[in-house]
């Protein structure tokens, strides 16, 4: 480390008695999310350049068209990404939670809308605000790297299931993706909260809402899945799921 940084560390440490910053502490994308890349000690340096906004439901915080000066990193809530078409129809293009970056591959304008579907806390970083720690903490340009890789991953999945798959295995794909999302339960069984409306799913997964919901009802009589209250889901039999998500079934 050069003595500039070292010096900068120092300084964080004596600005404050805690080691994590107010605005990091609790936060759920904590160590899943873009200040994974840094120590306790240097959150500051990256919560001196993030402003954190709740987002109500239903509400936008990205528009298409918009000049694109910032972007942001979702801590809690989930929010829905989609397009206009110019029929007036609109296209969603991905689900965000905790953890994930919305608006870091856009050029000079985003190309998408962002929307709530719950209550959203976010994490806004404007583009050069952030190149200066970049500069003394290249790990977490490094990682905003890794992250613009895997976008172009999931595009390229979602590019093969909207384009080869079933209704079912669309389902099938999408839950297992999900289920990786969350936190396996004790029981072995992944409660899914899906927020999203099936309306938005089916929007997802190229299907109609029927489509959506008669594919999660041969899911649930064959005992692979178990749908509660809220649109909740748990997985009862993961092998059976994967093997419909990879046409094995």
């Amino acid at each position: 480390m050069s003595d500039h940084r070292n010096g900068l560390r120092r300084s964080s440490i004596n600005l404050s008695d805690a080691i994590i910053p107010g605005l990091c502490a609790g936060c759920e994308a904590r160590h899943i999310g873009l200040c994974d890349a840094l120590a306790d000690e240097d959150l500051h340096f990256l919560a001196s350049v993030a402003k954190s906004h709740t987002v109500p439901k239903g509400r936008m915080f990205v528009a298409e068209g918009d000049k694109a000066r910032h972007f942001f990193n979702i801590n809690r809530g989930t929010a829905k990404l989609f397009k206009d078409l110019p029929d007036g129809r609109r296209q969603i293009t991905g689900f965000v939670g905790a953890g994930d970056f919305v608006g870091l591959a856009a050029a000079d304008h985003y190309a998408f809308t962002a929307e709530a579907i719950n209550e959203v806390r976010l994490c806004r970083f404007d583009r050069t605000e952030l190149r200066s720690v970049f500069t003394t903490f290249p790990a977490l340009e490094r990682r905003l790297l890794d992250v613009a890789s895997h976008e172009l991953i999931l595009a390229q999945e979602q590019m093969l299931l909207l384009g080869r798959k079933s209704a079912i295995e669309r389902l099938a794909s999408f839950l297992l993706g999900w289920s990786d999302r969350a936190e396996i339960c004790p029981n072995g069984a992944q409660a899914l909260a899906l927020p999203m409306t099936r309306a938005d799913l089916g929007d997802y997964l190229g299907l109609t809402f029927e489509t959506v919901s008669r594919a999660l009802s041969a899911l649930k009589r064959q005992n692979i899945v178990e749908v509660g209250k809220d649109h909740g889901v748990r997985i009862l039999d993961r092998d059976r799921l994967s093997a419909f998500a990879t046409s094995r079934s």
